[in-house]
């Protein structure tokens, strides 16, 4: 069987790009400051303080609960969507880990 590509990698940088991948795009970003500030799992609500279209804003909603930053519980017809703790802690430590290798790495480059 062949290898992908990502199997050429260990798993930290590996989950490392599957976290920068979904924070890439302002709104996801807003999205998750949303989420933060409220506390709570959102209904509904987060369309109205983006400006942009429901499909848009739950096309990058799939892409945060794919990477597990969020989670979405179905609520009748409604999802709501709330930050995954777990997960948000394992970003920050895979996050804080790859700036620490970044950093230590070759303090005394150019």
């Amino acid at each position: 069987m062949a290898l992908t590509k990502a199997q050429l990698f260990d798993e930290k940088q590996v989950k490392a790009a599957e976290f920068a991948k979904a924070l890439a795009h302002p709104a996801r970003i807003a999205i998750l400051e949303i989420l933060a500030k409220r506390n709570t799992c959102i209904c509904g609500d987060i369309t109205e303080e983006l400006p942009l279209a429901q499909s848009t804003v739950s096309q990058h909603l799939k892409a945060l609960k794919s990477a597990g930053i969020i989670k979405g519980e179905i609520d009748g017809v409604r999802t709501c969507y709330c930050l995954d703790e777990e997960n948000v802690a394992e970003l920050k430590t895979v996050m804080e880990s790859l700036l620490k290798d970044l950093t230590t790495q070759n303090p005394n480059c150019c």
